[in-house]
């Protein structure tokens, strides 16, 4: 696990390097920090806390993790699609947006939800269909070597 994590820390600093380089060569800089501020304040503000929420509201105990995980993933998803999603239509370029990005988009959302199903489904199956809570634990004050709490 920990080499697993060095080499995706690695990965992750050489793709900020890469967004380094080529911030460097934008003929706008202060606009691309406003949006990129604009991101986190909207993950911050909007996204995490409703994450967050609908993991406790709507999902139990076990599948919290992963729902939650997926929901910030797609939260990511529409925060990066969100220009081309709320400028609809064509372009005066063809070339500019030449896929159909709300279909991909949605795509996308549905690869996330169906591997968020997949993983949930093989982590019930291999910690078996029910653990005990601490209520299923027989009550330790009748143990003679251990006495009541």
């Amino acid at each position: 696990m920990k080499a697993a994590r060095v080499l995706v820390g690695t990965a992750g600093v050489a793709l900020m390097g890469v967004g380094g380089y080529l911030l460097a060569d934008v003929r706008d800089p202060i606009g691309v920090l406003v949006w990129l501020g604009g991101a986190v304040l909207l993950h911050d503000l909007v996204v995490a806390p409703a994450v967050l929420l609908a993991g406790l509201v709507l999902v139990r105990r076990r599948a919290r993790g992963p729902v939650r995980g997926a929901l910030l993933v797609a939260g990511a998803l529409t925060a990066v699609a969100l220009p081309v999603l709320l400028r609809p239509g064509r372009t005066a370029n063809p070339s500019v947006l030449p896929l159909d990005y709300p279909r991909n988009w949605l795509i996308a959302l549905a690869a996330v939800a169906a591997g968020t199903a997949l993983w949930a489904a093989g982590r019930q199956v291999v910690h078996g269909r029910r653990r005990p809570d601490r209520s299923d634990r027989p009550d330790r004050s009748d143990r003679p070597d251990r006495p009541g709490r």
